[in-house]
């Protein structure tokens, strides 16, 4: 499994402190979104050559430890 940590980072001073993929402006909520929206791995990777599988593999990562904590804290 893919450790998200190593993928995703947080700063205040890249698009307004949301996560995103490490040395991009790439959030992960573009990610979940275009997945959403029913691209697949190959096509993001297409159309944004500095991600890999493993990026979007991280982004469901961090969005399904998000929920789970979420939802242990409520």
């Amino acid at each position: 499994m893919t450790d998200y940590r190593n993928h995703i980072e947080i700063r205040s001073d890249v698009r307004f402190g949301k996560p995103c993929v490490k040395s991009t402006r790439i959030t992960v909520s573009d990610i979940l979104g275009w997945l959403a929206n029913g691209m697949n791995y190959s096509e993001i990777v297409a159309d944004f050559p500095e991600l890999t599988q493993e990026d979007i593999q991280a982004c469901l990562a961090y969005a399904a430890d998000k929920e789970h904590r979420t939802r242990v804290i409520s």
